[in-house]
């Protein structure tokens, strides 16, 4: 008899230790799930939509900082494609959700009529700058400093063919230069439309000439490093007073489609400021790929890379 109760006893114990050792490997199993939970919220905001569409116009400004905005995202995880476009363009492929975000809203004056177009199709992320002026701009040796001194002014307006040489034709710049020839009463005057590459050409003619010339300007750009140029006054503030602000324009979907991306923005937007900028201008004007300046910058400050991007993606 007490063999039997000792078999039983024996039995008894070790289908307790099996349902132990199970219950264990369990317990382990479902630590282990948790340590990959954990890695998860470690890895950060998941990225969800990861081929990203983003738009910029061909400023200088947007030239040098689109490329390091790609560069960032494509070290979390992210696929994209930049491409320069009319400013048009732009706001449309991000209201329509063609493109995830541009890099180049200039509000609230030079693309008011896009934002009354999109408003409630787009959110604003950010500013890259927070204050940047326009103006019709001239070089430093003219005798003038206001857009006033342009009505009438014969002497100039012969020499210059009546004319203020302007940039690609969608800008917003351009529309404001249309008000401000209105608004001042420039009767004689009229905008010729380019793009910036042949306006910056025709000044840089004009400066080493020592010659007369009027044309749309905005801050900052590396024209007013390399040229002695001035901004005319513009008492009725047809261009915004202190100037727009430069910012990251999404669609109001890109939170939710592209949670990471989202979050890389909110960041590297919070520390960009125009210093970043001037050394990636500076860069560039001394020769350097838009791209190669970008990399190099990421190189030079490993910090904000990281700040930028810790916790999130890959």
């Amino acid at each position: 008899m007490f063999k039997n109760v000792k078999s039983i006893g024996f039995i008894a114990l070790l289908a307790l230790v099996l349902l132990l050792a199970a219950c264990g490997g369990e317990e382990e199993e479902d630590t282990g799930s948790g340590d990959n939970e954990g890695g998860e919220e470690a890895s950060g905001t998941e990225l969800g939509e990861t081929d990203l569409s983003v738009p910029y116009v061909a400023w200088a400004g947007a030239i040098a900082r689109t490329p390091l905005v790609q560069q960032v995202l494509e070290e979390v995880g992210y696929t994209v494609d930049i491409t320069q476009v009319e400013a048009g363009a732009m706001w449309t492929s991000v209201a329509n959700q063609d493109s995830a975000f541009m890099t180049a809203s200039w509000l609230p004056v030079t693309h008011q009529a896009y934002q009354e177009q999109y408003g409630d199709d787009v959110e604003e992320l950010g500013n890259f700058v927070d204050e940047a002026p326009l103006s019709m701009t001239v070089p430093s040796y003219m005798d003038v400093d206001s857009i006033e001194d342009l009505k009438d002014n014969e002497e100039l307006g012969e020499a210059v063919d009546w004319t203020v040489t302007g940039i690609d034709p969608g800008a917003g710049v351009m529309e404001s230069t249309e008000t401000a020839i209105e608004e001042y009463e420039l009767d004689n005057w009229e905008l010729s439309a380019s793009s910036e590459g042949a306006m910056l050409s025709e000044l840089q003619t004009a400066v080493d000439n020592e010659e007369p010339i009027v044309v749309t300007g905005w801050q900052p750009h590396p024209m007013f490093a390399t040229m002695d140029l001035k901004l005319l006054e513009d008492p009725q503030e047809v261009y915004g007073g202190d100037g727009d602000r430069i910012g990251a324009v999404a669609h109001t979907d890109f939170q939710e489609e592209s949670p990471a991306a989202y979050e890389v923005m909110q960041r590297l937007l919070e520390d960009y400021d125009q210093d970043m900028e001037n050394e990636l201008l500076a860069a560039i004007d001394e020769g350097a790929e838009p791209e190669d300046a970008a990399a190099q910058f990421l190189e030079d400050n490993p910090e904000l890379l990281e700040a930028w991007t810790e916790g999130l993606g890959e």
